[in-house]
């Protein structure tokens, strides 16, 4: 079964074409490095990635979108799109949290970290890549470490001097990791899922008259 793999919770905007069977393979991928550009990057990309593939948007029997954590704007882009893809080709459309794909694999206990903005990551701790707490936002000092050996994703690239940790593994979601953790629903022929985006915290953007909380 061939499925469309979107993720932009994080600056990097991603769109692949995978194949599950027994196995997962990935057929073609694009992946965008912009924190700005999921809205005008993400159609292109998928159509890019079906024509690379040789098939028609109608061969696919389902989207999986990553539902983040992410900020507000970007997360927004990848699960409309992929939401409206769903629609469109009458297929399931299945939701994997961000951080997950990113822990995937990883050895031991691991931090997984994504930049967050204002000075935060989004965060969750794992065992042998299954996820033991988090999802999360925080700053970076307030979060526990302890037994955490190693560190992936943007954040903690980008706060590794506070994190103290090694860093070691994908700083970005993987497309493949995306399409394995929904494999097994794939396969089953799972309903199609509600897109529950994990923001985790409100948008930067308020309505006329609201008052943004103030920073701590």
């Amino acid at each position: 079964m061939l499925v469309m793999v979107v993720d932009t919770a994080t600056a990097a905007v991603t769109a692949a074409l995978a194949r599950i069977d027994d196995e997962v393979t990935l057929l073609a991928e694009r992946v965008t490095v912009d924190a700005r550009g999921a809205g005008e990057l993400l159609a292109p990309q998928i159509a890019a990635v079906l024509a690379e593939g040789g098939v028609a948007a109608g061969d696919l029997a389902g989207v999986v979108a990553g539902v983040g954590p992410g900020p507000f704007t970007g997360l927004r882009a990848g699960l409309v799109t992929a939401a409206a893809l769903g629609h469109a080709l009458a297929i399931p459309v299945y939701g994997v949290c961000t951080l997950d794909a990113i822990g995937l694999g990883l050895p031991g206990r691991a931090l997984v970290a994504t930049d967050a903005r204002r000075k935060e990551i989004y965060w969750a701790t794992y065992v042998d890549g299954r996820r033991l707490a988090g999802p999360d936002v925080a700053k970076p000092a307030a979060v526990a470490l302890d037994g955490i050996g190693l560190a992936a994703g943007d954040g903690a690239v980008k706060y590794a001097d506070v994190l103290k940790l090694p860093v070691d593994g994908p700083r970005y979601p993987p497309a493949l990791a995306l399409a394995e953790l929904a494999a097994d629903r794939v396969r089953a022929k799972a309903p199609a899922e509600t897109l529950t985006p994990l923001y985790l915290r409100r948008p930067d953007a308020v309505l006329p008259g609201e008052r943004k909380p103030a920073l701590q």
